[in-house]
């Protein structure tokens, strides 16, 4: 292969005793273009490569020429070309100027009396071979320089010292360290890392790369500390590096930072033990912590309680206000039940509207018994949510390890059932399990299960009492109440089956079917020339709270043709004592529709005097357990609420009904007090409607409505006056 070289000579015999020299080589093909200023080789290498110019293989100079002397010669010679490797020619006397040039960057230098020889044309030789192992490893070097910065991984390595030798761009952001200030440091102070638990320096791993001379990772959990003291996460691994003799004289490692990586499988695992909705434990992670809770008490001889409970009336708040504030309401009970508890116990959100609490460690069941009525406390406060005062309760059950059950599935089974038994004990209210239970669990399921198939099947009846003047002794009003007629069983009263109804939602199409058929037997009445009295039917909270409750009056109104003002709707204080809003809109609805409202069971709930005051009501009806002592020895309280209530409804313009009465004491009492209404056994019992059709009859008499009232009872009264359930 032809190799042109450049001669910069100003001496002729010289230069052609180097011309001779490379041209005879028999250690190579040399040819040689001569110049004798430096400027005319400082043109000729800026030239290389441009119109047919052969391209420069090396360059063999004189530092003392006439446009140029010493190593100013060499310098201008290196800036145009400093990738071709230059031969110095040092004349005698010259060879300091030489090493300096070697120092320069040139490749050699040779004294004048060594031209004519075969060391010229070798060391040339060796010159050429050297630069272009010298390009090729620059070459490579520059490949790896560039695929070292292309990759996503950060790479920092060290000598067998433990000294910084390189690091990649990545390294030196994630670092902070710049390459060239962190070369020869110490790889403790540029690479500090620490464990994200213990907060402990970590293990070096390309200390342990190299003692053991194998590739290791990280310690898990490992933080990268940089030089600003900001943190990131990282993984990845250690090799030791080889010289050729297999020797380790250094180490490599390459890690990236994990941080998004870690925090997003932190918040996926946080996500899969919590409830979305309010960052409590959800079922997965309660039933680990109640695992490990009973095999903890097995070892111990402990004790643990188990608390099941759910929001009274929820689904139909929900349902009406929505699910953005039915939101709201959760995590707001979520906080209150987080303040009742240790910090050592746990709160879980099981789904919908239901929440457990796992008391670890307890001494003795009252301590569960206190936890529980705190709760309650807290849970009656009224909330707040978006303009809306609510009120809520809960009913809770309470199961025990190991008296209630030994597993975890057991003893939910059986909180879960002792909750049932708050609900059917009146709510809001805590009940701890019984083994007689489980039976009326079974007997609750076949309930839901006859009631979903009553309507169709037709078994639902309407029995009717009347309501009575105590000034005239006449039938005034006619309140229906329902039965279910069952198959096998006969008729079955409301107390059996109402709170199973209202539970599982069944009441609103029972309590539609009950209206329609109030106002159609009201209707039938009329027309069948019967003196016009109030129909009063009952309305569930459940009922009150479904979104088109005004529309399905409205509907049955206009289908069987009863006037609105013969139409009573009781209602009971559960439903005024939820949400004020919804409560005081559908209120004035009915109103104003002409339907006359009755507050039931008046005295027995929460509800305040001034709210009463501002909800559109036509008549308080005073609780049967209250007039059932009137006219007894120990009768002061009750009778002094007695006064009381029917004073406040002659204040308020509001009617006032006496419910429950069953002896003539009782209503000589109410008389004397001046109570407008009656209603009980002591007038008579609930009958169908031929039975009170019996009665309109009498109540149709001019006698009945001019003798008085304990007379005209004798024409209502149908039997015994032994208590019984509407």
């Amino acid at each position: 292969m032809l190799q042109t070289i450049l001669l910069i000579q100003d001496d002729p015999r010289a230069a052609r005793t180097v011309i001779e020299a490379l041209r005879h080589s028999h250690d190579a093909n040399f040819d040689v273009e001569w110049v004798r200023r430096c400027s005319e080789g400082v043109e000729r290498l800026t030239m290389e490569g441009k119109a047919g110019s052969a391209a420069i293989d090396a360059v063999v100079a004189e530092m003392n020429l006439s446009d140029s002397h010493g190593i100013a010669t060499f310098d201008r010679l290196f800036h145009a070309a400093p990738q071709v490797p230059i031969l110095v020619i040092s004349a005698s006397g010259d060879e300091e100027v030489a090493r300096l040039a070697v120092k320069r960057g040139a490749q050699d230098y040779l004294p004048e009396r060594h031209l004519d020889g075969c060391l010229l044309t070798k060391t040339v030789v060796t010159m050429i071979e050297r630069a272009g192992i010298a390009e090729a490893l620059y070459h490579e070097k520059e490949l790896a320089q560039v695929t070292l910065n292309s990759i996503g991984d950060a790479v920092i390595s060290t000598d067998h010292s433990g000294n910084v030798t390189y690091l990649n761009v990545v390294a030196e952001r994630l670092t902070g360290w710049a390459v060239a200030e962190a070369s020869g440091k110490s790889l403790q102070q540029v690479f500090r890392i620490i464990d994200a638990i213990t907060r402990e320096t970590a293990e070096d791993p390309m200390v342990l790369a190299m003692q053991e001379n194998r590739t290791v990772a990280l310690t898990p959990n490992c933080v990268l500390v940089r030089r600003d003291g900001t943190e990131c996460a990282i993984e990845d691994s250690a090799a030791p590096i080889h010289d050729r003799r297999g020797q380790v004289v250094g180490a490599v490692m390459v890690f990236h930072d994990v941080s998004e990586a870690r925090a997003s499988s932190l918040r996926m695992s946080h996500l899969a033990q919590h409830d979305s909705l309010t960052d409590l434990p959800n079922r997965i992670m309660f039933n680990d912590r109640l695992n490990q809770a009973v095999a903890l008490a097995d070892r111990q001889q402990d004790r643990i309680a188990v608390l099941y409970m759910d929001l009274d009336r929820f689904k139909h708040t929900n349902d009406t206000l929505g699910h953005t504030i039915g939101d709201a309401l959760l995590r707001a009970v979520a906080d209150r039940l987080r303040d009742c508890v240790r910090t050592s116990d746990t709160v879980s959100r099981q789904g919908g509207d239901e929440f457990v609490v796992l008391l670890p460690h307890i001494s003795d069941i009252q301590h569960a018994d206190m936890i529980a009525r705190k709760v309650l406390v807290a849970m009656r406060a009224p909330y707040t949510i978006e303009g809306h005062k609510l009120h809520f309760t809960v009913s809770m059950g309470i199961a025990i390890y190991p008296d209630d059950g030994m597993d975890v599935d057991t003893l939910l089974k059986n909180a879960d059932l002792a909750m049932y038994q708050a609900k059917d004990s009146g709510r809001d209210n805590v009940q701890f399990y019984k083994s007689e239970l489980n039976v009326r669990a079974v007997e609750r399921q076949v309930i839901e299960s006859g009631l979903r198939s009553a309507l169709q099947r037709q078994e639902f009846v309407l029995h009717y009492q009347p309501r009575v003047s105590l000034q005239t002794g006449a039938i005034v009003g006619v309140e229906a109440l329902v039965r279910w007629q069952r198959p096998q069983r006969g008729l079955v009263l409301p107390v059996e089956f109402m709170q199973v109804a209202e539970e599982t939602g069944l009441i609103v199409p029972i309590g539609r079917w009950v209206l329609l058929e109030a106002c159609r037997q009201a209707r039938a009445w009329e027309e069948a020339g019967w003196p016009r009295v109030r129909i009063a039917v009952n309305i569930s909270a459940v009922e009150l709270r479904a979104f088109d409750f005004v529309a399905s009056v409205r509907s049955a109104l206009l289908k069987t043709g009863l006037k609105p003002e013969y139409l009573e709707l009781e209602l009971t204080e559960a439903f005024l004592m939820q949400d004020e809003k919804i409560t005081d809109a559908t209120l004035r609805a009915l109103r104003d529709m002409g339907v006359r409202m009755t507050l039931d069971d008046f005295g027995t709930g929460y509800s305040s005097l001034s709210y009463v005051r501002r909800l559109p009501i036509s008549c308080l009806k005073i609780d049967h357990s209250f007039v059932r002592s009137l006219g007894a020895a120990d009768d002061a309280d009750d009778a002094s609420i007695v006064i009381a209530v029917i004073n406040m409804g002659r204040s308020l313009h509001m009617g006032v009904v006496a419910e429950g009465v069953e002896t003539a004491a009782q209503l000589d009492f109410l008389k004397n007090q001046g109570c407008p209404e009656a209603q009980g056994y002591y007038f008579g019992r609930p009958v169908a409607h031929g039975g009170i059709e019996r009665l309109l009859d009498s109540n149709a008499s001019e006698d009945a409505r001019r003798i008085g009232t304990s007379q005209a009872a004798s024409c209502f009264r149908t039997s015994s006056s032994t208590p019984m359930p509407r």
